[in-house]
């Protein structure tokens, strides 16, 4: 009998040449991944702890790897409902096990599936989400862009898209950016040096606001797409959505 946790895979999912090469990359990584991307996956546990999502409300990690983020944040949230999917069957069975071993199987749901082409009705029986987060997945998703998108697609009418990934380094030195790039490489990771400005294109063609920030001389990027400004949530919840243009905010913080 399948845990709850795992009880929303799909078994007619195609295992594509992407997926077979994450498990490749991942079969024994996963087990010190934990261990080992604290070090340089930086940002990740401020963006969980800006989540905020509402009373009940329920939350979507693209790209959720070993769990680490959804266990975390069903303890952060005892409230939400949480939902990851991934390509990599190796890190599933990695999350399966985290979660099992939290007790949380009744309220974080896993599915196999591709981050540009996800079905969530499907997956999780659901059509959207309070809460999406994408941690340091784009920069390993071929068809970034269009992952993108389909996230934005599956926001609730006040739900927000919260991104942390590798940013354009600008503010390190060369001889860094040059080494941490040849590295990234060796796992398939390609820092999406564009994305501040793709995802400006994609608030301004959805009507959302967005606002990214980058941290530590450029070594990360963080963004937050949202249907409304974080200052004008409160106190206009009952009021219908009006067409705006999407105002975005680019801030540079050293650290």
């Amino acid at each position: 009998m399948m845990s709850p946790a795992r009880n929303s895979f799909s078994l007619a999912f195609d295992v594509s040449a992407s997926g077979a090469l994450m498990d490749h990359i991942y079969r024994h990584q996963r087990h010190i991944y934990d261990a080992s991307r604290k070090f340089y996956l930086l940002g990740r546990d401020g963006l969980l702890a800006d989540l905020s999502p509402p009373p009940g409300g329920t939350v979507l990690e693209i790209g959720c790897g070993t769990g680490r983020n959804l266990v975390k944040l069903a303890k952060t949230f005892p409230d939400a409902l949480c939902h990851g999917l991934d390509l990599s069957a190796e890190m599933l069975d990695t999350a399966e096990r985290a979660v099992n071993r939290a007790r949380l199987g009744e309220r974080i749901r896993l599915a196999r599936a591709d981050a540009a082409s996800f079905d969530p009705v499907t997956l999780f029986g659901r059509e959207r989400f309070d809460r999406i987060i994408i941690s340091y997945a784009l920069s390993m998703v071929p068809p970034w862009r269009e992952a993108l998108a389909r996230a934005a697609d599956c926001l609730s009418a006040r739900g927000s898209l919260h991104i942390v990934d590798f940013g354009d380094q600008a503010g390190l030195p060369a001889g860094f950016q040059v080494a941490l790039k040849a590295w990234l490489s060796l796992f398939h990771v390609t820092p999406r040096e564009t994305l501040a400005a793709e995802l400006a294109q994609l608030a301004k063609a959805q009507g959302l606001h967005c606002k990214t920030a980058s941290r530590f001389r450029g070594y990360a990027l963080c963004a937050v797409l949202s249907a409304l400004p974080p200052n004008a949530r409160k106190g206009r919840e009952n009021q219908p959505p009006m067409a705006r243009p999407a105002p975005v905010e680019l801030l540079h913080l050293s650290g």
